[in-house]
């Protein structure tokens, strides 16, 4: 590993971003599935992700990525998402990011006064985020997602507060969707830990069932995280929700994250509560709101799939400089949870 690695950070509705510069060795393969591959097999890479993530430098709910070349021409750029339990096949909040990111640093050149679309190719395909500046500065990133699909409904399960029924969706990564209400919950503040370690509890417990496998490509196998979710009734312009989304190992979103938002979509247009077109306001537990709508339906197959905008902005919170002391007896560091 390089002693020195340059990153830019930032928020996206309160969830943080970690953009790695400078000081990642060479990631080998084909395609960002098969560089994600290499990355979480290959010590030396590894090392970095787990440098940058874990504390003292990092935090057990970090969020970050490195910046790969793109499968083609097509594409500006390629990203490897991370955590602090590994690679992650999809990142809503993570592709508003970058798509300020590309614009702040010149990475991709914009219109100054009007939208740009940045192409980033992601684990789980090709994904488009629109920026859109004026007077030179990013106002809002919407990203227009993989097509998103509804896996199952009502799945039965037990679970230490009782028989639950989830919905489970593909938004990029498969979520698993629950009514906080349905369990005594209510999303907020105050019932973080509960929301926090039921979420876990229900991600693990469908993990390894059949749900859990992806139909055509094992590398994105696993039922990523678990939204829970209170429905806020409706609006002039369509729904609106409050959400965590549970993630990895007990990670929490505190945006209202953005792949878990078109997978919401997807269940909340496939069953008509919330028409083509029409507006969900999504809110975090912090607060902040993405706002996502499907734009078209089609099929896929044997399943219905949407297209899915998710927008929301992102804003820059730092730079640095991250340095590996060589008889640092902590060495790459520690999580304690």
């Amino acid at each position: 590993m390089t002693t020195d690695m340059r990153v830019v950070d930032y928020h996206t509705a309160g969830e943080p971003f970690r953009i790695v510069t400078e000081g990642v060795p060479d990631i080998a393969g084909a395609s960002v599935l098969e560089r994600r591959e290499y990355a979480r097999t290959t010590p030396e890479v590894d090392a970095v992700r787990r440098l940058l993530v874990n504390e003292p430098r990092g935090h057990a709910d970090m969020y970050g990525c490195f910046l790969v070349p793109p499968d083609d021409e097509g594409a500006d750029f390629g990203v490897l998402f991370w955590h602090k339990d590994g690679y992650s096949t999809a990142c809503g909040h993570g592709t508003i990011a970058l798509g300020a990111f590309a614009v702040h640093s010149g990475l991709v050149a914009a219109d100054p006064d009007g939208d740009t679309d940045i192409r980033i190719d992601v684990p789980s395909g090709r994904v488009t985020a629109r920026v859109t500046c004026a007077a030179g500065r990013v106002v809002t990133v919407a990203f227009r997602n993989v097509p998103a699909h509804v896996v199952a409904r009502d799945v039965e399960l037990d679970t230490t507060r009782g028989p639950i029924r989830a919905d489970l969706s593909w938004g990029g990564a498969l979520y698993a969707c629950v009514a906080a209400s349905s369990v005594g919950l209510a999303v907020s503040p105050e019932r973080y830990t509960e929301l926090v370690a039921f979420g876990r509890e229900v991600k693990w417990a469908l993990n390894g069932t059949a749900w859990a496998r992806h139909p055509h490509d094992p590398r994105l196998d696993g039922v990523y995280g678990t939204v829970l979710y209170d429905d806020l009734g409706t609006t002039p312009e369509g729904v609106r929700q409050r959400n965590i989304t549970v993630f990895a190992d007990g990670e929490a979103d505190r945006s209202p994250c953005g792949s878990g938002t078109s997978a919401r979509l997807a269940l909340l247009v496939g069953d008509g509560t919330l028409p083509v077109g029409r507006t969900l306001r999504h809110e975090s537990i912090v607060g902040t709101a993405f706002e996502g709508r499907v734009l078209s339906t089609a099929g896929d197959g044997d399943r219905d799939t949407v297209v899915t905008e998710v927008r929301g902005n992102a804003y820059r919170t730092g730079t640095a400089v991250f340095t590996l002391d060589p008889y640092d007896d902590l060495a790459t560091g520690f999580v304690l949870r």
